[in-house]
């Protein structure tokens, strides 16, 4: 038996992850940041191949990734982990700051920052593990650091699909379900109030979709 439902209890947090190409800049959330050595300082990230953040990442071959805290505005999580870099400038809507090596970052919502040259690529199927040497690193604040747990738990936060955790939904005949068509979030109830307001993205009804069962 998998009980895919196991997978919750592996503790994670969330990150944005952002690279710069000559035209373009890309950032995405992602829950797969580790440290893998101390001498030289290395962390890896896991990504999955169809993100446009991946490609500028491999291209550049450099990366920033910031450790998102608990405090931070569910705006960010909207816009960086369910929109498409290839269509709008994420960060258009943020105050942006650059690394040293012209890498894109916001603080807002963060508290610690790393910049990291690529020097290890591992394919593993829908993902690739991207090891990165960091050169920079800082605090920005002292705020807790958000885990996935907190984020589904507490935030109530769903897993875009590319998402490695990203579990499919089970269909059930209980409620009517409305889906927000932004960060995914889960309404349930017979109908959607007009006035209904989705407490993660904060968009308005008529950005939700009837759940078909």
């Amino acid at each position: 038996m998998l009980d895919k439902k196991a997978l919750y209890q592996i503790s994670s947090g969330l990150y944005l992850v952002s690279s710069k190409g000559e035209e373009k800049q890309a950032g995405c959330i992602i829950n797969t940041l580790m440290q893998v050595t101390s001498q030289p300082v290395q962390v890896s990230i896991t990504i999955n191949k169809d993100n446009y953040t991946t490609d500028m990442i491999l291209k550049s071959k450099t990366f920033h990734v910031t450790s998102l805290s608990e405090n931070v505005d569910m705006n960010v999580i909207a816009t960086f982990g369910f929109q498409s870099s290839k269509e709008i400038d994420k960060f258009q809507s943020f105050e942006t700051k650059y690394d040293t090596l012209d890498n894109p970052y916001i603080v807002e919502g963060m508290n610690a920052g790393f910049t990291c040259k690529v020097v290890h690529t591992l394919d593993v199927g829908s993902h690739i593990i991207i090891v990165g040497e960091v050169v920079e690193s800082e605090v920005l604040n002292q705020d807790n650091s958000m885990t996935y747990a907190y984020y589904h738990d507490v935030k109530k936060g769903t897993s875009p699909k590319k998402a490695p955790t990203y579990q499919e939904e089970v269909k059930t005949d209980k409620k009517t379900k409305w889906r927000c068509k932004i960060c995914g979030y889960i309404y349930e109830g017979d109908e959607l109030p007009a006035d209904f307001i989705c407490p993660i993205c904060g968009q308005p009804a008529s950005m939700f979709e009837k759940v078909e069962n």
